[in-house]
């Protein structure tokens, strides 16, 4: 055995961690050549990893730790979200409802309500500073949890974060592994996502809540496969209290509770007590926020996603070209309100002409009709691919993970500045992505289950 077969998993790992640093700590998101070398490197290395069939599972879990923690003391350098977590931490510890105040309001009246408020405005930019946040509560707690704990350090709050989130990820490798094995599947599937550097540098290094969201749902559903369908609610609705999104998921249970009763009436009776259950704890985690302006304030932040936000489209780039070449002007304001109707559409025909009766089953129609929303949706934030990645785990379908290295190309907008998406990269992505589902769809045919 030759020594770079004999040590090549050591080589690879070595090779990571000097890679991650240099990501880390060496450059910026308008440095589009070397962050671009870089990801193509770190996926280079990942995909290595995983096709070492002799590497142990205990070795692939220290690793996807040791990776996370090269990132620790490192400021996000792929996105300013994390400014305003920490501001709305920050209210929240001074006593003052997030839902309810403007950062611009009170840095236009040069009224500072919490510790180094101007830094973080100039962080986060005047466009997030200037809408109601949109965080749901328990993505709250986690800011307060950093504000409680670093209240005059920004880079204290940042590592705060990072360790909710690196905990998250332990989470979700401990009860995906759980339910891989409930599923009889194989459990490595699980570092299709612990190890995968978009996962790493997008969540742990960037700050992005995603996996404290995928920690709750993993566990949801790992808890409902064991039939435990009201603490699988609870958990469905802390899922939603970090991040919106599992909120599409709701109308897919349908044939899980129904027809998977002896008793339709007893089916349908659980399902309302699991709806039930859901929203009431999402109202409750609301409470402690509670007033006349929350909703107002909370909806239009959440609407101008669809009326307003563009980034990384698919579809409606599309159709957007159509309406400029017909109408001469952005349509977004009609497609905006088009796309929820066009995903409520898709999700009924899942709920009700897709098999859903076996956990398999509904992590599938999980997939797809999260899938359909992206593929549609005016924005699409690199980050948001972690969701598919994880439910991905759970099928035989791959197209995720490609699109978590293909995705890179979307940055390469903030090479531009002002920053300005060139739209043939945008193509290069999409059409790569979507070669590859098309195969794995028509060509490849995975086992149904």
């Amino acid at each position: 055995m030759s020594f770079l077969k004999k040590y090549s998993s050591i080589i690879l790992t070595f090779v990571s961690v000097v890679l991650y640093f240099l990501f880390a700590y060496t450059i910026e998101r308008t440095e589009f050549n070397k962050l671009l070398f870089l990801w193509i490197s770190l996926f280079a290395c990942y995909f290595a990893l995983l096709r070492d069939k002799e590497l142990s599972f205990a070795y692939l879990v220290g690793i996807a730790v040791l990776f996370r923690f090269v990132f620790f003391f490192a400021t996000p350098n792929l996105s300013q979200d994390f400014y305003r977590f920490i501001w709305d931490g920050r209210m929240i510890l001074e006593g003052l409802n997030p839902y309810l105040y403007l950062p611009q309001t009170f840095i236009e009246q040069q009224n500072y309500p919490i510790n180094q408020a101007k830094e973080l405005y100039e962080g986060m930019g005047v466009l997030n500073g200037s809408h109601y946040t949109n965080y749901p509560p328990i993505n709250q707690l986690c800011f307060l949890i950093a504000a409680f704990f670093a209240k005059n350090s920004i880079i204290g709050s940042v590592v705060v974060m990072r360790v909710l989130i690196i905990l998250a990820d332990i989470g979700i490798l401990y009860f995906g592994k759980k339910l891989l094995e409930r599923l009889q599947l194989p459990v490595k599937n699980i570092f299709l996502y612990i190890l995968n550097p978009f996962v790493i540098i997008e969540l742990t290094g960037n700050l992005h809540f995603e996996p404290v969201m995928l920690f709750f749902l993993v566990w949801s559903i790992y808890t409902l496969h064991k039939q435990k369908w009201f603490l699988a609610a609870i958990l469905l609705a802390c899922s939603v209290s970090v991040k919106l999104i599992p909120l599409l998921f709701l109308p897919l249970f349908f044939q899980w509770f129904v027809k998977n009763n002896f008793s339709l009436l007893k089916g349908f009776k659980k399902l309302a007590f699991f709806y039930g259950t859901v929203v009431l704890t999402i109202v409750l985690f609301f409470l402690p926020f509670y007033s006349p302006e929350l909703i107002s304030n909370y909806t239009n932040s959440v609407g101008l996603w669809f009326k307003n936000f563009e980034f990384n489209a698919s579809f409606y780039y599309l159709a957007r070209e159509i309406g400029y070449l017909f109408r001469g002007y952005n349509e977004i304001a009609i497609i905006g309100k088009i796309i929820p109707i066009l995903t409520v559409c898709f999700l009924l025909i899942l709920t009700f002409f897709k098999k859903n009766k076996s956990t398999k089953q509904l992590i599938v129609s999980m997939l797809f009709a999260l899938s359909f929303y992206y593929f549609f949706t005016t924005t699409m934030h690199p980050w948001y691919i972690a969701t598919l990645l994880i439910l991905s785990v759970f099928t035989q379908y791959r197209y995720a993970v490609l699109w978590s290295l293909v995705v890179i190309l979307s940055y390469q907008a903030y090479a531009n500045s002002p920053w300005k998406e060139n739209l043939w990269f945008i193509a290069l992505e999409y059409l790569v992505l979507y070669s590859f589902l098309f195969w794995e769809l028509n060509i490849k045919k995975p086992t149904q289950y």
